[in-house]
């Protein structure tokens, strides 16, 4: 039973990892603070789901997924580039916006796919574990995108983040780098949503809730674990971040909290994560107090 349940947590981690790399382009890579996610996710579920339901390809379905999710990428970076509306703000229309489109896709709040044919079914006729395909997926998105921010496209898109007017100068589109990225992002996010709606056995127009804040848990955290320098180890970071997220998660389940504070304890996940540096500082200058009182000297 335990066993099982770590397996699943496992599962969830890798497939919410790639969800992770998308939050991780726009958040590190990009600097744009985006919450379109919380629209793109479920928009990737309820494009998937209805494919499905309709007696589609689920392949199909969930490339379908991946470049709706594109779309609703570039139409944050549309407002945010082309009619001057804050990136912040942007990601907010966009995102409320995409709760209609969803239903209007669905023509429901909920399609079920339990006895549909899926990519974790067709993947569970040949006796292979919802894993294998999540760690296909997985593998495939971050070595894809890895060779990309290597590429000179990339170099532009993380010139873009780090310092844009230093970018523009050397006669760079930024706009169009932030479009990019924007598409990137949710389309990785999008294609995170159709592979849980087919794992979770139904897509739901609300599933998207809370998605933006866990995805930036899953960075920050696994930002905090691994140390190591390099891009290839920035994406590996984000990937063990989502699974240590999900087991934190699980956690505090059998610890005995309410599924309903779930929300509240990935809240202080990412506060613990983010004050980080703080409350170190905060320990330091109580060390040098605490020295300058009893005469030691401070190193």
């Amino acid at each position: 039973m335990l066993w099982s349940a770590l397996v699943g947590t496992l599962e969830q981690g890798l497939v919410y990892g790639i969800m992770a790399l998308g939050v991780y382009i726009t958040y590190r890579i990009l600097n744009f603070a985006d919450l379109t996610v919380d629209g793109s996710f479920p928009l990737g579920g309820a494009v998937a789901a209805t494919v499905i339901a309709n007696g589609g390809s689920p392949l199909w379905g969930t490339c379908l997924a991946a470049f709706a999710g594109m779309l609703a990428g570039l139409a944050t970076g549309f407002l945010n580039t082309k009619l001057k509306i804050s990136g912040l703000l942007s990601g907010i229309l966009t995102m409320t916006a995409l709760y209609s489109v969803n239903l209007r896709i669905m023509g429901r709040a909920n399609i079920p796919l339990l006895r549909k044919r899926t990519l974790v079914s067709w993947f569970g006729d040949r006796g292979l574990a919802p894993w294998v395909l999540f760690v296909m997926v997985l593998m495939l998105a971050k070595i894809c995108l890895d060779a990309f921010l290597k590429t000179e496209l990339g170099f532009a898109l993380r010139a873009t983040g780090d310092n844009e007017q230093m970018i523009r100068s050397c006669g760079v589109d930024t706009d169009t780098m932030k479009l990019l990225g924007l598409g990137l992002s949710n389309g990785l996010v999008a294609l995170s949503g159709a592979l849980v709606a087919q794992y979770q056995g139904f897509a739901d127009v609300g599933m998207g809730l809370g998605t933006v804040v866990a995805g930036l848990a899953s960075v920050i955290v696994g930002q905090a674990l691994v140390r190591f320098d390099g891009l290839g180890w920035a994406t590996t970071a984000v990937i063990v971040g989502s699974v240590v997220y999900r087991t934190a998660i699980f956690a505090a389940l059998r610890l005995g909290l309410a599924p309903t504070d779930l929300k509240l304890i990935t809240a202080v996940l990412v506060i613990l994560a983010l004050s980080g540096p703080s409350w170190r500082s905060i320990c330091e200058k109580l060390g040098r107090g605490r020295n300058r009182v009893t005469g030691i000297p401070t190193p």
